[in-house]
């Protein structure tokens, strides 16, 4: 008699110079349902990944040798892997190069273990629920369907501008993800339009007048301060 196999625990490489940090992760999160795995520098994080692909990568920026942005750089070069990255307080400008090469999310140190632990699961429903060409993508309440141009939020449709359609589709397709002011200035109105965030809160604004409950307390756009924003599915 055959039993059903077990589902498969995401693979988590930990990779972070701090003893204590490396010890907290591996207490931790196997007992949340993960397989940690963990590294002290860039050299061995870049080593690992080749020889087995984790499903997530949680990257210390700040490491003797090899930083965590260049490794953010290698691993770009030939892997998607989602890549959540560990951040000091007040390192604002790092955190922004890491997303801009390429990192998924940030975390700041300290951190608590619920923040890191929902910015997983973020990650991982991301990725499991990309669908690459499909016409339409929903994220909690928010349906958006790009061959239609139609959005719905709770079953209510929402009417609104090019613009806005474009700037909640690029949030839509990177959702759980954090997106700096640049990315989404590049996608939307191009290089030339980079330092533009001027742009970014009037239709930032307007979208939130749109499709959230409150849009003084948003559940959906949320506001990264001073890196960007991240759309939540407001759970």
């Amino acid at each position: 008699m055959s039993h059903p196999s077990l589902p498969r625990k995401p693979v988590l490489l930990v990779v972070d110079d701090e003893p204590q940090i490396l010890r907290v992760m591996r207490t931790s999160l196997p007992v949340r349902g993960y397989d940690v795995r963990t590294v002290a520098s860039g050299e061995e994080a870049l080593d690992e990944v080749r020889k087995e692909l984790p499903d997530v990568i949680i990257l210390d920026l700040m490491m003797p040798g090899m930083s965590g942005l260049e490794v953010c750089r290698r691993l770009r070069e030939f892997s998607e892997v989602p890549i959540i990255v560990l951040s000091a307080r007040g390192s604002e400008k790092d955190k922004v190069s890491a997303l801009d090469l390429g990192a998924d999310d940030y975390v700041t140190k300290p951190f608590s273990m619920e923040e890191l632990l929902a910015r997983l699961r973020a990650v991982l429903r991301r990725v499991s629920s990309s669908t690459p060409g499909s016409a339409t993508w929903t994220v909690g309440d928010i349906t958006l369907n790009t061959d239609e141009r139609r959005v719905t939020v709770a079953g209510r449709e929402v009417k609104l501008t090019p613009k806005e359609f474009e700037v909640l589709k690029y949030l839509v397709s990177n959702a759980g993800k954090v997106v700096t002011h640049r990315a989404l200035l590049q996608a939307v109105w191009g290089w030339e339009s980079s330092d533009q965030t001027e742009y970014l809160r009037v239709f930032i604004n307007q979208l939130r007048r749109k499709i959230e409950p409150a849009p003084q307390k948003p559940r959906y756009i949320l506001t990264e301060p001073w890196v960007g924003y991240r759309l939540s599915p407001g759970d």
